[in-house]
């Protein structure tokens, strides 16, 4: 008699699902995510630091996800190169100082990758010009016009976690650029864009953003979301978490950005996010910014005339120097004063263009100063709350602060203030603000 044999039930095969967390923390299931993950200079800083590094990105590579991992230069890495240029060249040739820094990145793409082999993964690094980040030729500021993304997706369809650096570029001519400093944001945000990434994690040696620095006021809280306006705001304000142009990118491609620490495994860090609706009657002010990098310059007698205004900042501008706060009295007798501020690293060669300047429109005297400092009041609820300005200038009066500018917008008020009571001035505003306590 033939016995019948049961066949061994067929294995179900489940499709990997990871949880992930929203912006108001209820989970979400994702499958098989791109994730573009960077890592700053001081997470790259030592070949241990970059073996931890490597084994975070192995544990998500093992989850299933496809990786992208741009990394900076090691820490210190770029002053020291920049120190070596300048050792040869007071003033260095932008292409050559381009083509120099560029190899910090170059060594930290190499390392990692390494280490990712070692365990046992496949793993591929790509410079910026191999990649093909096309940018301008605006050499030690480019900015990015296209990604060729198609080496990356190969890979990635391969198996493969691919590691680019950050900061660099090619223009049309095949030269050597690089993005600013800060610019590995940058690089990771506009790959996250250009691949359409489920998510661009920025790792960096803070677990996300806070109120204002922890290292001036350490009261200061860590925030679990704040919205793109009030992260661009932070950015171009002096917050240092964030290149001002990856939030910029994050905002134009809606790219979910998530800033996190790579020396702590638990956390969500902070989520930048579009939506602000909910927390616009909770919370007044979000964050207070501040910025010592900055100078300020004035251009006194200069006549009161339509395009005056170009004519002493269109130079400054041909230059390809960054102009913030802009401030003109109102006129008397004809003439008029002209103050604005530039980066404290741009000062010097302001000055030498508007010399020149001011002699063609017979202006009175060209006047600077770099020992200023710029402290910013942030939060999207200003639209809806009366007295922020008062409450600013009420609270620095009252430790005898003086203000030397003001410059507003819907969500954001920035003084200028004397650099020396830059620190008193973000202790007391945090504080006035209720930036202390728990929302």
């Amino acid at each position: 008699m033939a016995t019948h044999r049961s066949m061994p039930a067929k294995p179900r095969i489940f499709p990997l699902i990871t949880i992930k967390f929203n912006a108001f923390g209820s989970s979400e299931f994702l499958k098989m995510a791109l994730i573009v993950q960077k890592y700053g200079g001081t997470s790259v800083g030592s070949s241990e630091r970059i073996k931890n590094v490597a084994r975070r990105v192995a544990s998500w590579h093992r989850k299933g996800h496809q990786l992208v991992i741009v990394v900076s230069a090691m820490s210190g890495e770029t002053n020291r190169l920049i120190a070596l240029a300048r050792e040869i060249q007071a003033q260095p040739d932008p292409r050559e100082l381009d083509v120099m820094v560029s190899t910090g990145e170059q060594v930290t793409i190499a390392l990692l990758s390494m280490a990712l082999l070692e365990q046992g993964l496949q793993a591929r690094s790509y410079t910026g010009g191999q990649v093909k980040i096309v940018t301008d030729s605006a050499y030690t500021k480019a900015r990015i016009e296209r990604i060729d993304e198609a080496n990356i997706r190969r890979d990635l369809d391969e198996g493969r976690i691919v590691v680019v650096a950050g900061f660099q570029g090619i223009d049309e001519a095949g030269n050597i650029t690089t993005l600013g400093r800060g610019g590995s944001d940058t690089t990771g945000v506009a790959l996250a864009a250009a691949l359409k990434a489920d998510e661009c994690q920025i790792y960096t040696d803070v677990d996300g953003v806070y109120t204002t620095d922890p290292r001036v006021v350490p009261e200061a809280r860590k925030l679990d979301t704040i919205t793109f306006e009030e992260m661009l705001e932070m950015a171009s304000l002096g917050s240092k978490v964030l290149q001002i142009r990856s939030v910029e990118f994050a905002g134009k491609y809606k790219v979910k950005l998530r800033v996190l620490s790579s020396f702590e495994d638990e956390g969500e860090g902070t989520l930048i996010t579009f939506e602000e609706d909910k927390k616009m009657e909770q919370a007044t002010i979000s964050g207070i910014a501040f910025n010592r990098d900055e100078a300020k310059i004035t251009i006194l007698g200069v006549p009161d005339r339509p395009g005056i205004a170009y004519q002493i900042l269109g130079p400054v501008g041909d230059a390809n120097i960054d102009i913030d706060m802009i401030v003109q009295n109102v006129g008397h007798d004809g003439l008029t004063d002209f103050s604005f501020t530039v980066h404290r690293n741009d000062y010097q060669k302001t000055l030498e263009i508007l010399k020149p300047v001011a002699a063609h429109i017979k202006a009175r005297e060209v006047q600077g100063g770099d020992k200023i400092a710029k402290v910013s009041v942030v939060g999207v609820g200003m639209r809806s709350h009366a007295g922020i300005a008062s409450t600013a200038f009420r609270t620095l009066a009252e430790e005898g602060i003086n203000i030397q500018m003001i410059s507003t917008s819907e969500i954001k008020i920035s003084i200028v203030i004397d650099e020396k009571y830059m620190e008193l001035a973000v202790r007391v505003l945090h504080k006035a603000f209720g930036l202390d306590q728990q929302p």
